[in-house]
């Protein structure tokens, strides 16, 4: 995690490269349960979304930015085009694909001027543009176990569409239809589909936190605060009106643990201090637990996370990180 504040400035080890490439060592769990569930179907949207990706952020930059110094091979292009590929579902047909990887990169990234300058996250940019522009194929979830099948894949209602169906009938025995915590944790859906490509194992993700946080690349602030707010706010509503799903069950399904773990953490969008980071998670926590329950979409995670992505910097303004040598105020 960067520290950002006032001077005197000591020369740390960290650097983009080092912890993009973090990032991308963080997700290769998920990438090895989404390719055991998902199969040929996985590995073509990823691969798609990568090398789309890149190959856009490349010509940008040289032929209509006209830089000489090219900033492909820090990571941040690699690692944008696996969360957006990690943000689809595994039956994705390429050319929506290659349409949303030069939506994340053209406009989410390199139209504020490339790394460091992006108001939001351009992989959430791109998955946002395509849920509205292409709803009817980005909501059809293939079921686990077609190691060979792509386009062909047989989809079925995720965990998600289930809970939505009980809210809106007001029948409570929908829920019964849930996987178990244990199906959740480890990704195996037996009863409909499962979900995007990066969300279905709570346990892979589990993983990537517990191992950037080993290497400092992020802190627990952002993630922490998410999960505690959406169990709170799930807690209340599950003992006001059994309709709703219990809390366990909101925040192993979805794309919550991989929207706060690898998303919601993105260092250009989120706030710099510990307090404002805390106040930004929950603010996330709050938005997902709303458009969840009581919007359109089963889904709201990337929606929330775009959101407060717009507040961080009057989140940075108001929240100041103590100048060196301060001495506290006094009345």
């Amino acid at each position: 995690m960067q520290i950002v504040s006032l001077s005197p400035h000591a020369h740390g080890s960290d650097s983009v490269e080092k912890n993009m490439y973090g990032v991308i060592i963080a997700l290769i769990p998920a990438l090895l349960v989404s390719l055991f569930y998902f199969g040929v179907g996985s590995a073509i949207v990823l691969a798609t979304s990568v090398i789309a990706c890149v190959f856009f952020e490349w010509a940008i930059a040289k032929f209509i930015l006209k830089r000489e110094k090219l900033t492909i091979c820090d990571g941040s292009a690699i690692l944008t085009g696996l969360l957006l590929g990690f943000n689809l579902p595994s039956n994705l047909p390429i050319w929506i694909i290659i349409i949303g990887a030069l939506f994340a990169i053209g406009v989410g990234k390199m139209t504020f001027g490339g790394l460091g300058c992006n108001i939001f996250n351009p992989a959430l940019l791109g998955r946002a543009f395509l849920l509205i522009s292409f709803p009817a194929q980005m909501t059809s979830w293939p079921v686990a176990g077609q190691l060979t099948r792509y386009l062909d894949a047989e989809t079925g209602a995720t965990p998600l569409a289930i809970m939505k169906t009980a809210i809106k009938t007001g029948d409570a025995t929908v829920l019964d239809q849930l996987p178990t915590a244990t199906h959740l944790l480890l990704g195996n859906n037996p009863t409909g589909g499962l979900g995007t490509i990066g969300e279905v194992c709570a346990l892979a993700l589990l993983l990537g936190l517990a191992y950037m946080l080993w290497k400092k690349i992020i802190t627990w602030h952002i993630p922490v605060s998410i999960f505690a707010t959406v169990f709170v706010c799930c807690g209340i509503l599950h003992l006001a009106n059994p309709v709703y799903a219990d809390p366990f069950a909101e925040l192993l399904t979805g794309g919550l643990m991989l929207g706060a773990i690898f998303m919601a953490t993105d260092y250009v969008t989120s706030p710099m201090t510990p307090r404002g980071q805390i106040i930004y998670g929950i603010g996330i926590g709050f938005l997902t637990v709303a458009i969840r329950n009581w919007g359109s979409y089963p889904e709201g995670m990337s929606f929330a996370i775009l959101i407060m992505n717009a507040f961080t910097p009057l989140i940075n303004m108001y929240i100041k990180p103590k100048r060196f040598g301060e001495k506290p105020a006094t009345n």
